[in-house]
């Protein structure tokens, strides 16, 4: 059943292959011989384009801790005790028990003096004969608090109890065993919480420490807001010196901050709130962040970003939400309130010390205004639902209020002309999240 025309046919393919390689390897031996290349730069001053000053900068998000236990100075995690929720019995963590069921007993109530963060812990020691040492609470920071043999650590913690007890608190190792510093703390029995300063000066070193919160008298007592910071912070600003050394190394000439997906939330209800971050520190509320999954107590807020980019020497870019985020997004027909809430956050950065929101930046210790001449409309939101819609109504607002300042959109204008106003744009390509878009731009270009 077979042809006999197929050995031809075989014979005939097989000399075609031969002469074609054959072939190919003396064009290709000729295309060695034969290529030349030139390439002419004319590098005259009348060709010169200038490199802007702000083509370098930093883009910071609260990210794998970037902030809480990064940058920012602060050495206990779950200051306020709110990380757990505001239902109580709530989860400490990473707070633990120093001591048993028997000789101590620990819980998360609603006591806290705070309106903003009503989360207070309360402690009940019920030992006459407690261990040697005492029994109470310990947190081991970040990872372990760094404790520097030398360096003073200055603690801040608000305290209540309806008799008199002493506490002590002290910088220990990991297992407690080794005391590097320590204090004892008399609490005068009242009804009214007290707030109480302690400085702890090291007298070893230590990466992975803990600061320990105990007592050896039967009796009760509340804590909340417990903070430890180091005493040499980059300008008495609450940033770790030795961090924000490398970060000025750089030379950034402008800072884009606090975000970053950690602007917009997984949902609105976790996005970041410029409010809930200013004022003094015990009172702010903190929030989860659900997109990098961690709580953060919003020590670095709205102020400290803005003040961390003048400590640079950097052109702040203030990045705000603008009702949408990862799962949900606001109408455009009820943005309004979000508009108004982002022209109070500009008063509090440029406003006069006259002003409802610049007073209580002045307030804080900054009396003169912000330079905040960028602002970035959303972040990574092109394309969604009501991005363009949104976008008009904070950029019309934001223009009649403050005409100089710059509006980023967050659409691609690289290749054809934005369909709406915008003095900059920056746009996003993440091909891990947006493979639609990087397949687009490789066609491109």
């Amino acid at each position: 059943m077979g042809s006999k025309e197929a050995p031809c046919h075989a014979h005939a393919i097989f000399c075609f292959l031969l002469l074609l390689c054959v072939g190919t390897k003396c064009l290709a031996s000729e295309f060695e011989v034969t290529q030349e290349a030139s390439l002419s730069v004319d590098a005259s001053p009348n060709l010169a384009r200038k490199i802007p000053d702000t083509l370098f900068g930093m883009f910071f998000e609260e990210i794998n801790h970037a902030g809480a236990g990064g940058i920012w100075a602060e050495l206990v995690s779950n200051r306020g005790f709110e990380a757990g929720g505001p239902h109580t019995p709530s989860n400490i963590d990473p707070w633990s028990i120093i001591g048993d069921d028997s000789s101590v007993f620990v819980a998360t109530d609603r006591m806290s003096c705070f309106s903003r963060n009503t989360v207070a812990l309360r402690m009940e020691v019920l030992c006459d004969n407690c261990p040697d040492g005492g029994v109470g609470i310990y947190n081991p920071g970040f990872w372990g608090i760094n404790i520097e043999d030398g360096k003073t650590y200055n603690l801040v913690m608000h305290v209540k109890s309806p008799e008199t007890t002493e506490l002590t608190v002290s910088l220990t190792s990991s297992d407690g065993l080794q005391i590097l510093a320590s204090a004892a703390i008399r609490v005068s029995g009242t009804s009214n919480w007290i707030k109480l300063d302690q400085s702890l000066v090291a007298k070893g070193t230590d990466r992975t420490s803990r600061l320990q919160i105990t007592a050896n008298k039967k009796g009760v007592v509340w804590l909340d807001q417990v903070s430890l910071m180091p005493s040499d912070t980059y300008k008495g600003h609450g940033f770790r010196t030795e961090l924000i050394s490398m970060l000025m190394d750089l030379k950034p000439r402008f800072l884009r901050f606090p975000g970053g997906c950690f602007v917009e939330g997984s949902w609105l209800r976790n996005a970041f709130r410029w409010r809930d971050s200013i004022g003094p520190w015990e009172e702010r509320p903190g929030h989860y962040g659900d997109v990098w999954n961690y709580w953060t107590d919003d020590g670095l807020g709205y102020y400290e970003f803005l003040q961390l980019s003048e400590d640079l020497g950097a052109a702040p870019v203030w990045v705000f939400n603008n009702g949408i985020s990862h799962h949900d997004e606001v109408d455009t027909t009820a943005i309004a309130p979000f508009v108004k809430d982002i022209l109070d956050s500009l008063e509090f950065a440029r406003g006069s010390v006259e002003s409802t929101w610049g007073s209580v930046r002045a307030a804080m210790g900054h009396p003169e205004p912000f330079p905040v001449e960028h602002v970035a409309i959303g972040n990574e939101d092109c394309g969604k639902k009501n991005y363009l819609g949104n976008y008009l109504k904070f950029y019309n607002a934001i223009r009649e209020a403050y005409p100089d300042i710059q509006m980023i959109s967050n659409c691609d204008g690289s290749s054809t002309p934005l369909d709406h106003p915008a003095d900059l744009y920056d746009f996003h390509v993440l091909p891990l999240f947006h493979l639609n878009q990087y397949s687009r731009k490789n066609k491109t270009n």
